[in-house]
């Protein structure tokens, strides 16, 4: 759960609205044939209890609509308007999806809704309301009144409400002063509240106790007054992302009371020193973009639990995580430090560390024992560092057994690094400066499925003899944008997919893929082809080979695959 909770905070977007189409209209989907019976022109009308209009440009409140409706949809007008006499019908309405009309306040009378007694789902989003409604019902469940224009809410918009679940106020303008302090009162079930993308300054007080999901991203909050959050103790998530945030708006009993939060994010703001005060049941901790200069551990203690945290795009130095700094945090399994300054990895990390991300930072050294403490590694990415051959120690990776993906790519190697780990499945070297391929750094990497070579300075002859022996679980191999002028022979046999584009590639000989008859795509994209230089017979022993890309050489090369394979998208190109 945490790892897709986090997964979904990377991702853009506006918040979904959970169960809408399935709790609220359960019967539009039913092909069961109603009897005759009166309903608006154009709508449908699958059962009595529904009536549904959407998408029809209606101007004018549809007229005829059945006294039984409980499921009433018209998002997706020009409405402008909801008559009074209209609504005051339909008092067995449970349901009102207004979403995405024109529908100002004026157009819509603080008694609009005083005869719905019965209605526990209203939908008035995208729409052009300045302030919201006076009163809704008491039966109300879910509101949904995001992307309008309010500026102000009711004591009695979402006040004594018992079994109100969900509000969504996203995409508002409202500011503290249009919030009042018992605008919640009476209404103690409330689990989701959405006040992001307004313009609060200040964490709103007296929010429900019952919540448990709390978005109040991309606001202009600098601080969260004292005791705001001390009675949320059933809170599990809170998104306070984009805003203003200060150390000084925070204090060591900010997070204190939360028993129960899971995941906190507080990236993107102006904080210098991680948070005090942390829980121990937070699970994802996210301090992306902030200003962040040290990591102490005194303010780690408390979160224990902290499976995730989330580094990047700070100011750590050199200095930035001294060594031990994290060892509170037994069970961390991700560390984010993309995007800092730090010079080496930082040592003493916990023990159970699953995946370390340092890409874009100066590490320029790599010891025998920086990586010693964390033999359970299964990702590290030094991408984007200052590492050269010479200060990458040969019994760096020695320890790192459970290793699957290493990214080596954008540094300054010069040659493949030794040691390296056997149950490797990813690695990457892109973009260094290689200049020579040997079996030994290969030895052992029979488990190997994904190999990089990228941008580098190979060239066919400096690719020792045996090199890819031992590479029998290789699927594929890039060694686009380097010097080479015709394919490396002896390539893998498992191979499926092999980038060469980008070299000096000037003929295809008949046995340059001998070795590889599993072959599947083939990118020649950017070399120096001509409509000859290729041998009809290379392809011949390769009856999987979907995709032969030779767009942009010298001269246009059509490919014939064999008459036995289908031809893949592109065979040959302009």
């Amino acid at each position: 759960m945490w790892l897709s909770l986090l997964l979904l905070l990377l991702l853009p977007g506006p918040l979904p609205v959970a169960g809408m189409e399935d709790a609220a209209f359960p019967h539009l989907g039913e092909s069961s044939q109603p009897p005759p019976r009166a309903c608006p022109p154009r709508c449908s009308c699958p059962r009595v209890d529904t009536v549904d209009c959407d998408g029809l440009d209606l101007r004018v409140f549809p007229d005829n609509i059945t006294r039984a409706a409980q499921y009433l949809s018209l998002q997706n007008n020009q409405l402008q308007e909801l008559p009074y006499n209209e609504l005051s019908r339909l008092s067995g309405l449970r349901t009102l999806n207004l979403h995405n009309n024109l529908i100002s306040s004026e157009g819509l009378p603080d008694e609009a809704f005083e005869s719905l007694t019965q209605l526990q789902h209203i939908y008035v989003a995208h729409n052009k309301l300045s302030v919201a409604p006076q009163f809704l019902p008491r039966s109300l469940r879910v509101a949904d009144l995001a992307a309008n224009q309010m500026m102000e809410i009711f004591p009695l918009t979402f006040g004594e409400k018992p079994a109100l679940r969900s509000v969504y106020l996203h995409n508002n303008q409202l500011s503290n002063a249009g919030l009042p302090p018992d605008a919640f009162r009476g209404s103690e079930a409330v689990a989701t509240l959405s006040l992001s993308n307004n313009r609060l300054s200040y964490l709103p007080p007296s929010l429900p106790p019952s919540l448990e999901r709390l978005h109040l991203q991309n606001n202009l909050i600098s601080k969260v007054p004292r005791g705001a959050l001390s009675r949320q103790t059933q809170l599990r998530e809170l998104y306070l992302q984009h805003n203003q945030l200060t150390d000084s708006g925070l204090d060591a009993t900010t997070f204190s009371k939360l028993h129960s939060l899971e995941y906190l994010d507080l990236s993107h703001n102006q904080l210098t020193t991680v948070p005090a005060g942390l829980p121990r049941t937070l699970a994802i901790l996210h301090l992306g973009r902030n200003r962040i200069r040290q990591v102490e551990a005194a303010r780690l203690h408390g979160a224990r639990g902290l499976r995730y945290l989330l580094l990047q795009h700070n100011q750590l130095g050199s200095s930035g995580l001294p060594a031990g700094a994290l060892r509170p945090l037994r069970g961390l399994h991700t560390l984010h430090l993309y995007g800092n300054g730090l010079d080496r990895v930082p040592l003493a990390l916990p023990r159970r560390l699953r995946a370390l991300v340092l890409p874009h930072n100066h590490v320029a050294t790599l010891g025998a024992r920086d990586l010693a403490a964390t033999p359970g590694l299964m990702e590290l990415n030094l991408a984007y560092n200052r590492l050269t051959s010479a200060r990458v120690h040969h019994r760096a990776f020695r320890r790192l057994r459970a290793l699957r993906s290493l990214d080596l790519a954008g540094n300054q190697l010069t040659r493949l690094p030794m040691g390296l780990p056997t149950g490797l499945h990813t690695l990457r070297l892109q973009r260094n400066q290689l200049r020579m391929l040997e079996p030994e750094p290969l030895t052992g990497l029979d488990q190997l499925q994904e190999l990089s070579l990228a941008h580098n300075r190979l060239r066919v002859g400096d690719i020792g003899p045996g090199t890819w022996h031992e590479l029998q679980a290789l699927q594929m191999l890039d060694l686009s944008h380097n010097e080479l002028s015709f394919v490396p022979p002896d390539l893998p046999e498992a191979l499926e997919e092999l980038h060469l584009e980008g070299n000096r590639i000037g003929h295809v000989s008949p046995e340059a893929f001998l070795s590889t008859p599993r072959l599947r795509a083939l990118f020649l994209r950017a070399n120096r082809l001509h409509m000859t230089s290729i041998a009809a017979e290379a392809f011949l022993g390769l009856p999987n080979l979907r995709v032969v890309d030779t767009a942009g050489n010298l001269e246009q090369v059509l490919i014939q695959l064999p008459t036995t394979t289908p031809r893949g998208p592109r065979a040959g190109g302009p």
